[in-house]
């Protein structure tokens, strides 16, 4: 591998990759070579463009001149060469004299895409938009910070499961299904894994966790939304109250940051100009109610007819968040009932509250949780004031007719963390391949 050229002495060497850029001059021939792990330069210091009967190298000197004077950028070459450590060469102190080259897969001279396109016109061609080196190193911060997480559950004593994406009924509201055919009758893709995680904790198994999609029949174009995306899900058994499930939020968020910027800190810098910062804990908790009335002071006031929070909302409390606490995460709890799923657990004093938050992450909202309602009676009467037909529930209606701890959890979205982790302006520049209201392609 490339990244590797630099810890080696000088010598014989065989590196493959794509053709990033061609310097062809007089007397010698510079390319840029890269493979997923970095980039070096070659040199053909041996340039003869002409068959020349006294030099004896002639009929090999004059075909590779030949041949590196017609490479088109992303063609695939195999090189071997003289590996050679000089410190005047920028990319890496080490370049390659060029011995013997292969055209592997040679590609067409017309890019169709350039580094002025834009977002639509390289989410068409986006694999070659993932050859970037910003591009890679997005799915790399991702490997980096789930892999983090799920350290965090593991150690825990958390399982992992895998479920279904198929479903006879809604999992949330039927406003937002993708319904499909299915053999005779029809489904449903699983707006979340929310049912099958609670039948995890009626089958004993405490803590348990999920990384996978989840589809939204949502027509929004803004820049947060998709219509198919990544979804991260933890749900655990024996809780007091969602600040049990905050907790842990907490905890895994500065795990996950907290890798990143100890692997990547430097070359986000360098590539996206970043500066990953790791939250203290706790993170400040500030009730609905509450935050409303703090932006109202600050001059805004949410124009919802519900009673729900606003984005431009979330974007000032977290504003006033960050001023007060130093913090670019605020946790806004006790939401209105009204606006809650039915299975969320209402609070004992106040039950048009609901014992559940959203975790806002730099003005942008990632993520809901809480604690949930365990007492089939209390689940019965929600689902029946949210208008749904308890026969069309009774499958996970039975999980709580058997006996269910108290539990909790969240689900959180992976693009959106991203997102505003790297400071970018579209999850379609961290979704590997975005799904939206008028993308089904590539």
């Amino acid at each position: 591998m490339i990244k590797d050229l630099a810890a080696r002495e000088d010598g014989p060497v065989r590196v493959s990759g794509w053709v990033e850029r061609v310097r062809d001059q007089r007397y010698v021939q510079f390319v840029v070579l890269r493979d997923e792990s970095g980039a070096v330069q070659l040199v053909n210091g041996g340039v003869l463009r002409e068959p020349d009967p006294e030099n004896p190298r002639s009929d090999v000197l004059v075909p590779r001149t030949r041949t590196i004077s017609e490479l088109t950028h992303g063609t695939f070459i195999t090189v071997e060469g003289e590996l050679q450590h000089n410190e005047r060469v920028k990319l890496g102190g080490v370049e390659i004299q060029i011995e013997q080259l292969e055209v592997v897969t040679r590609a067409l001279p017309d890019n169709p895409i350039a580094t002025d396109s834009g977002i639509d016109a390289r989410l068409d061609w986006r694999f070659l938009d993932l050859r970037r080196p910003e591009q890679q190193l997005v799915f790399r911060v991702q490997t980096t910070f789930l892999h983090a997480l799920r350290q965090v559950w593991v150690e825990r004593g958390f399982i992992e499961i895998q479920t279904p994406k198929l479903m006879a009924s809604a999992s949330e509201s039927r406003a937002e299904l993708f319904e499909v055919e299915y053999f005779e009758g029809r489904a449903f893709l699983a707006q979340s894994p929310q049912f099958f995680k609670q039948m995890a904790q009626a089958a004993g198994f405490g803590g348990i966790f999920e990384v996978g999609p989840a589809f939204r029949a949502d027509p929004s174009f803004t820049s947060r939304h998709a219509t198919e995306f990544t979804s991260i899900d933890t749900e655990l058994s024996w809780i007091d109250s969602h600040e049990d499930v905050m907790e842990l939020h907490e905890e895994l968020i500065v795990a996950g940051l907290s890798a990143v910027k100890e692997k990547h800190g430097d070359e986000l810098q360098r590539l996206f100009g970043v500066e990953v910062e790791v939250p203290s804990r706790p993170f400040p908790r500030i009730p609905l109610a509450e935050a409303k009335e703090i932006v109202k002071a600050e001059g805004y006031e949410v124009p919802r007819a519900d009673a729900d929070m606003d984005p431009e909302g979330e974007r000032r409390i977290a504003a006033h968040a960050k001023k007060k606490y130093g913090s670019d995460f605020v946790f806004l709890t006790d939401y209105d009932a009204s606006i809650r799923p039915f299975y969320h657990m209402r609070d004992a004093e106040n039950p048009q509250l609901t014992k559940s938050y959203d975790l806002i992450y730099r003005g942008t909202e990632i993520s809901t949780g809480a604690q949930r309602e365990h007492r089939i009676d209390m689940l019965e009467a929600q689902a029946v004031e949210k208008g749904m037909d308890p026969k069309e529930l009774d499958f996970y209606l039975d999980f709580f007719r058997y006996g269910v701890p108290p539990h909790g959890g969240f689900g959180m979205g992976l693009n959106r963390v991203l997102m505003l982790m790297l400071q970018q302006s579209s999850i379609r520049e961290v979704t590997y391949l975005f799904r939206g209201p008028n993308r089904l392609l590539p």
